[in-house]
């Protein structure tokens, strides 16, 4: 079971550690803030009031030998910077930052996070996407370029087999899954035949996929 520590209970923090929890992760969850920690206490593995900023308690508390430390306040570079080399010199595996903005993210990853994630503008920009092309149900950014996304079957595909579309050679993607009628087909094979509702979770560069959804 993964484990993970969520350091900062605000808003973010906190629907995050009790999404983790809700998962069946094992989540440690700290804010120097009493009621913030008691409003997640019931749900978490364990919900601490404490300085996130003393390297000593949070060894104490076990956070290097979670598999990721989330640090979820993004607010205040200092306390992130600081918070950050704390983590990393104690010899955290994976590090998770919150920034407020693009400098602070930029900044955050110089220093060595693993990730950096600005959540207001990540689910701004996810809804845009949707909303500019209906066909889009979700997407998810890899680097160079590459990205997941969830799109409604085109309806010149319907009843014809993935063999037979040849999307991979023709629009330069994968149709790695296919989800259908509350189910998911992984890994589909070229026998495999594109039905009425299909959501396709397609696979390959922006450009490609962006030409996928103006399908019809």
């Amino acid at each position: 079971m993964k484990s993970y520590a969520v350091l900062g209970l605000g808003r973010f923090g906190k629907q995050l550690a009790l999404s983790l929890a809700r998962q069946g992760a094992e989540v440690l969850a700290i804010d120097r803030n009493r009621k913030n920690v008691d409003e997640v206490a019931d749900e978490v593995t364990r919900a601490v009031t404490a300085n996130i900023q003393d390297k000593d308690v949070m060894t104490e508390l076990g956070v290097t030998e979670c598999d990721c430390v989330i640090l979820a306040f993004g607010g205040d570079l200092a306390a992130s910077v600081i918070g950050l080399m704390n983590l990393k010199s104690m010899g955290v595996k994976r590090i998770i930052c919150k920034a407020y903005d693009q400098t602070y993210k930029d900044v955050l990853l110089k220093l060595g996070a693993d990730q950096v994630i600005i959540p207001e503008q990540e689910i701004a920009d996810k809804l845009a996407n949707q909303l500019i092309s209906p066909m889009l149900k979700d997407y998810i950014a890899l680097s160079d370029g590459y990205v997941v996304e969830e799109v409604t079957a085109p309806s010149f595909w319907l009843d014809r087999t993935l063999a037979d579309l040849r999307i991979r050679s023709r629009y330069k993607a994968d149709v790695i899954a296919i989800k259908r009628s509350g189910k998911m087909l992984i890994s589909p094979g070229g026998d495999d035949a594109i039905k009425k509702g299909d959501i396709l979770v397609l696979l390959g560069e922006q450009e490609a996929l962006d030409d996928i959804r103006k399908l019809r």
